[in-house]
């Protein structure tokens, strides 16, 4: 009878360092992980893969993540912060060791290394190895000073300046979009946060009208006028001005003298899509046909005949969502940003209960890299933003990515678990 008691009392005990866990949020990415794989196999129908197929590597690998992101969670999460430069260093390494010519050539680009048998992407990981290294240094000193700002933009730059020379725009501008997001959580001042995308805005806007780029510099100048603090107001002002000047200029010798006609295509054609219907334009018609087939409740599952027909190339990774929009219609479309926001309102509470900056600042980061893939995914296969090539989360077929989303979910899991535990009176 003891003997019993005690292997009771310790599955209780293991079951108790799950206690609190955010059911809620494991729940909803598990179902969307399910549903992607759903989403993946209408795409392979016509194929009869079986259990080759892509959806059953999707399914499997959710399965691994899954427990993955269970695994972490029972792990604290502090005894990152002390191993925040050893992750930042790997991140590099990892990423420089394709710059160096170890990269495996798929589909055109030098982006993955392989490791015993499977090619891994390292700019996947690189995104977690961030957050966890600026929630390390935003822990020890917010961004409420201009140091604290120069400081988190200088260990971004490295990764970012990897990543972009692959080239890989889209994972660049999740970097961006992660280091944003935490800068603003730590307390940024708004229009600092503003100023840091004046330059892009002067590249863009020098090429389409000098009276817009103007006006565009005035803005800047304006914000770096009300937001600085008194010392570097004057100078500041100035070297807005003056940095957004020499960036417009910049953008358009970049447009004109460096950049590919492909690569200047894939920028604007979202734009204008039929001016190349049989080259860069082709996805994005196929894609916004697809879901404007689908109309109000769709065509059912698996009787997409864009997606069932193969109209859309590797439908299955980036232009998922295409599939979503013909079957399910724009119902099962808003079910699943319906989805997506519920797994961003989970991500904010665990951020605001977290007991330290740390593992707010970690929920956080994890945020803003779900949000950014997710509104820039779903804008390029409607024709709202170029093709960037970045995947919806848990949903578009991709091994790195889907383990690293589920690496990110165990951390912020972690964070929820070991966050303090409510008292608990009895009589």
């Amino acid at each position: 009878m003891q003997r019993v008691y005690r292997e009771r009392a310790a599955w209780h005990n293991w079951i108790a360092d799950w206690d609190n866990l955010d059911v809620v949020l494991i729940l909803l990415v598990s179902g969307l992980t399910f549903f992607g794989g759903l989403a993946i196999q209408s795409t392979e129908v016509s194929q009869k893969l079986g259990f080759a197929g892509h959806c059953w590597q999707h399914w499997l690998l959710g399965i691994f993540g899954v427990g993955l992101a269970l695994f972490i969670a029972r792990c604290r999460y502090e005894v990152l912060i002390q191993w925040h430069w050893v992750i930042y260093g790997l991140t590099n390494a990892s990423l420089l060791a394709i710059k160096l010519g170890f990269g495996v050539n798929v589909n055109g680009s030098d982006r993955w290394l392989n490791i015993l048998g499977f090619n891994v992407q390292p700019s996947e990981f690189a995104k977690v190895g961030l957050i966890i290294t600026l929630a390390a240094l935003l822990h020890t000193r917010p961004a409420s000073t201009l140091p604290g700002i120069f400081r988190t933009l200088a260990i971004m730059s490295v990764p970012w300046v990897l990543v972009f020379s692959q080239p890989d725009l889209g994972t660049s501008l999740v970097f961006a979009a992660i280091a944003i997001g935490m800068l603003y959580w730590a307390n940024a001042h708004p229009g600092w946060l503003v100023l840091m995308i004046g330059p892009l805005g002067s590249a863009i806007t020098y090429g389409l009208s000098k009276p817009i780029w103007a006006g565009w510099i005035g803005v800047m100048v304006l914000v770096a006028w009300f937001s600085l603090p008194s010392p570097w107001k004057r100078l500041g002002a100035i070297l807005v001005m003056v940095g957004n000047g020499i960036f417009g200029f910049l953008g358009q010798y970049f447009w004109t003298k460096v950049l590919e006609p492909y690569q200047k295509a894939r920028l604007t054609l979202f734009l204008a899509p039929e001016n190349d219907p049989l080259g860069g334009g082709y996805h994005l018609i196929q894609s916004r046909i697809a879901i404007g087939a689908g109309q109000l409740w769709g065509r059912g599952p698996f009787q997409g005949t864009q997606t069932q027909l193969d109209f859309i190339p590797e439908q299955h990774t980036d232009f998922i969502f295409s599939a979503v929009g013909e079957e399910l219609g724009f119902i099962g479309s808003i079910a699943l940003l319906i989805v997506f926001w519920l797994i961003a309102l989970r991500l904010i509470i665990i951020a605001q209960n977290a007991k330290e900056n740390f593992g707010s600042l970690l929920a956080i980061g994890v945020l803003s890299m779900i949000v950014f893939q997710v509104v820039i995914n779903i804008s390029m296969t409607i024709g709202l933003a170029p093709i960037t090539g970045l995947p919806l989360p848990w949903m578009s077929y991709g091994r790195s990515a889907l383990l690293t989303n589920f690496i990110a979910l165990g951390l912020v899991e972690s964070v929820a678990n070991h966050r303090p535990r409510m008292m608990n009176f009895r009589r």
